[in-house]
């Protein structure tokens, strides 16, 4: 049981530096409540929110939507990363980001599409 969604807890998007960053977006969780009540499967958050310092850290962007709680890298459990992406492709439309990698996938809730 989650204290934000049924499946989801702040604590899986709190940053992984320990820093307690976790103010993360009600918009991307309603989604990947969607994501995980779609494929009736564990989704896992690999990274969620991210403090400036973190992000840096780890490689990620200077404009890193996970700097904003906005963004997830998330896996489905036995689902591969390229369904997972399709699904969320087709949910999105013109709206989102949207980032296809090898062992996960990226999802952020930006008013603007972005696919890479």
């Amino acid at each position: 049981m989650g204290d934000l969604t049924a499946n989801f807890s702040r604590a899986e998007f709190a940053c992984k530096c320990g820093c307690g960053y976790d103010d993360i977006d009600e918009d991307l969780v309603r989604l990947l409540q969607g994501l995980r009540n779609w494929w009736r499967r564990p989704v896992r958050i690999n990274s969620g929110c991210r403090c400036a310092e973190h992000n840096a850290a780890v490689g990620g962007a200077p404009a890193s939507k996970h700097v904003l709680g906005i963004a997830a890298d998330v896996t489905v459990d036995g689902i591969p990363p390229k369904e997972v992406y399709r699904w969320l492709d087709r949910l999105l439309g013109d709206t989102g980001g949207l980032g296809g990698y090898d062992g996960f996938t990226h999802v952020d809730v930006r008013t603007q599409k972005a696919r890479w």
